[in-house]
């Protein structure tokens, strides 16, 4: 304890004395919950754009081109094209906040504070996760409202084909298939969209029925990803080419269906202005320190073509 008589300043609260109230140990848990929980965002389009000022950024979206045939003698043939662009909006400013108060800072283990970081990890990065999921319902002639679109398909439970989105309830939904996962296939080439870097994001549910079928748990479907069996360590495997992930926040439809997506990297976008901050202040009035982690950023559907999504029973 230091002592002084104003206005001499030896007793001072500084970063010395008040370390156990600077927050590094807090973040750096808070920021790697929030890495170890995300599921879509690590698959989708990131724009970092961390210290950059505005609320919107503008991606240029060009329209694709076509070859045309040489003619001998002749001149090439110049085309042209009134070039789009994707606008994202940094709108999205959540936060997770606990007040400590002194008794309970004081008599509780350390093992708190590791909860509560990781539990802001966790709820940040579920709302990430959420934001992106939600694009699924931009897809096709879809408005962002639901999930009944012309690019949201279900499985008939008699025929097991895909058939348009009805939004009917689990009665109407088959169970996730390998002629399912093949048909969603079909759909992508049939929107040629490049067969590199495709992934299926789908429900528990999923992966209960998918893990009592063969074909997905053969080792040579499977395969070794992430340096281990993918049906331990959480990632289900690649099958056909297309690499499967599994996520408890998969979207639940209007009628209690869940929502998995099949889509490629430049599908979504997500752009981080802020990312994940972790601050204490101690607040005298309450005898107690505020912790809060916060982030801001904007997502985005950005390639229509790229991404189907597919209802199934919950």
């Amino acid at each position: 304890m230091t002592d002084s008589t104003y206005p001499n300043m030896g007793g001072a609260v500084d970063n010395t004395s008040a370390a156990t109230f600077i927050p590094e140990i807090w973040s750096d848990e808070v920021v790697a919950a929030y890495k170890s929980n995300l599921v879509l965002a690590p698959l989708v389009k990131s724009l970092g754009m961390t210290g950059k000022k505005g609320d919107v950024v503008h991606i240029p979206k060009p329209v694709r081109g076509d070859a045309h045939a040489k003619v001998e003698g002749q001149a090439v043939t110049i085309q042209n094209a009134s070039e789009g662009e994707v606008q994202v909006v940094i709108d999205k400013h959540f936060e997770y906040s606990r007040m400590i108060e002194d008794i309970t800072e004081t008599q509780a283990l350390a093992s708190l504070r590791q909860f509560y970081t990781g539990d802001a990890g966790y709820a940040l990065a579920k709302q990430v996760d959420t934001d992106l999921t939600n694009l699924g319902k931009s897809l096709g002639d879809g408005d962002g409202s639901d999930w009944t679109h012309s690019a949201s398909f279900q499985i008939d439970p008699t025929s097991g084909l895909l058939e348009a989105y009805s939004a009917q309830g689990a009665a109407e939904c088959g169970d996730f298939s390998d002629l399912a996962f093949r048909a969603l296939i079909q759909k992508m080439d049939d929107a040629d969209v490049p067969m590199d870097g495709r992934v299926l994001v789908l429900p528990p549910v999923a992966r209960n029925v998918m893990m009592g079928l063969a074909r997905f748990t053969e080792q040579a479907f499977t395969g070794e990803v992430g340096g281990g069996n993918t049906i331990r360590n959480g990632e289900i495997g690649n099958v056909y080419g297309v690499k499967v992930f599994v996520t408890t926040n998969a979207d639940a439809a209007t009628s209690g269906d869940r929502i998995g997506l099949m889509f490629t990297k430049d599908a979504f976008v997500l752009a981080e202005q802020m990312g994940v901050r972790s601050q204490t202040q101690y607040k005298q009035e309450y005898l107690g320190t505020l912790f809060t982690s916060d982030m801001l950023y904007g997502v985005k559907e950005l390639r229509d073509e790229a991404a189907v999504a597919i209802a199934m029973p919950a």
